[in-house]
């Protein structure tokens, strides 16, 4: 087993998308998947991303969190 933090993606209606915008690979550490989530988030919303989850190993961690902005 690879110790990978991973991010999976969902739309408006929480079905996971995919594609070549959407890194796939796995980070790490928690540290490195939340830092590059940091500086990513909004073009993943502009992307059509809604909300990520964070996984270690296949388990989740949290999510799904929003990437909308705070209203």
């Amino acid at each position: 087993m690879t110790d990978e933090w991973t991010w999976t993606y969902f739309d408006v209606d929480a079905a996971v998308m995919t594609g070549e915008a959407l890194v796939t690979t796995g980070f790490p550490s928690q540290s490195d998947a939340e830092s590059w989530l940091g500086e990513q988030w909004r073009s993943l919303a502009e992307a059509g991303v809604d909300a990520v989850t964070l996984e270690h190993e296949g388990v989740t961690v949290y999510g799904p969190m929003s990437l909308r902005a705070a209203q």
